[in-house]
């Protein structure tokens, strides 16, 4: 099973990782880490709140200090890498399908994406196994070069 979370919603469920190493379940977790609430900062956008002051941003900001996914989960038992590249993440999710029982892999993502992008990349990552081989690769490369 995989299981994608944004940095944000992952605070809110980190203590399922105590389970998933008790259990021994066999469950991949994907954290794409932005460092942010960032769905929070959709909601705020959509209901008109557009020039939040320093500390109202603040609050919706996951760094100062950063939250260190792999540390946390390694603590829960659950054994995790962090990927900051494609190319990293590609490795770390053959890995993690490779072995038995639960992983997480904290996916760095970079400040350079727009908000539109950071909401659609769960979304376009996971429909990427479903096109060929080219025509994933060339989606790829003009979604996030």
């Amino acid at each position: 099973m995989l299981a994608l979370e944004s940095d944000g919603s992952a605070l809110y469920t980190i203590q399922s990782l105590w389970t998933m190493a008790r259990e021994q379940l066999d469950v991949t977790v994907v954290i794409f880490n932005n460092r942010s609430y960032a769905i929070l900062n959709v909601e705020l956008a959509r209901v008109g709140a557009k020039n939040s002051g320093p500390k109202a941003r603040r609050q919706l900001d996951l760094n100062e200090p950063d939250v260190d996914f792999v540390e946390l989960a390694k603590g829960f038992g659950v054994p995790a890498v962090r990927a900051d590249s494609a190319e990293g993440f590609t490795a770390a999710l053959e890995q993690a399908i490779a072995e038995p029982g639960p992983y997480l892999i904290e996916a760095v993502v970079p400040t350079m994406f727009s908000d539109r992008q950071l909401r659609a990349m769960p979304y376009a990552l996971g429909a990427l196994g479903k096109l060929p081989r080219p025509v994933a690769a060339a989606v790829k490369r003009r979604l996030y070069p």
